[in-house]
């Protein structure tokens, strides 16, 4: 998710492999020293909506949620870039998911790199389009 309404490109990524990879990505952020992308994660009332209409947690939450957390867009590069590296260096790592993990964090440094070049912010958010 990028701040604002409409930032003039395209923001989505797909972002399956990296769900299903999300521990195994985890543990490799760490031993890369660079934040795992879950940190980047925010919920705002629309994630939680979306959820809720997937049958996922509690319709109530959106009551309770804190504002937005909105990161700059080059924390989220050097996490992303030095994944990108690691498994361009090492592609079976993560067995047959490698590659599907590797298009969807290179489409990240592509969103990441417009939001830098705009100036915004973004975070990691749910959703189903």
């Amino acid at each position: 998710m990028v701040e604002g309404d409409d930032p003039g490109f395209d923001i989505f990524v797909n972002g399956k492999a990296l769900a299903r990879n999300e521990d195994a990505l985890e543990r490799l952020a760490r031993q890369l020293h660079v934040a795992p992308l879950l940190e980047f994660f925010s919920a705002d009332e629309n994630s939680m909506a979306l959820l809720s209409e997937q049958g996922v947690g509690d319709p109530g939450w959106g009551k309770h949620l804190p504002q937005p957390q909105w990161f700059q867009a080059p924390e989220g590069l050097v996490t992303v870039g030095a994944l990108i590296v690691f498994l361009e260096e090492s592609p079976v790592a993560l067995g047959s998911e490698s590659s599907a993990v590797l298009s969807e964090l290179r489409e990240y440094q592509r969103v990441l790199g417009k939001t830098a070049l705009y100036g915004l912010r973004w975070h990691l958010a749910v959703s189903w389009r």
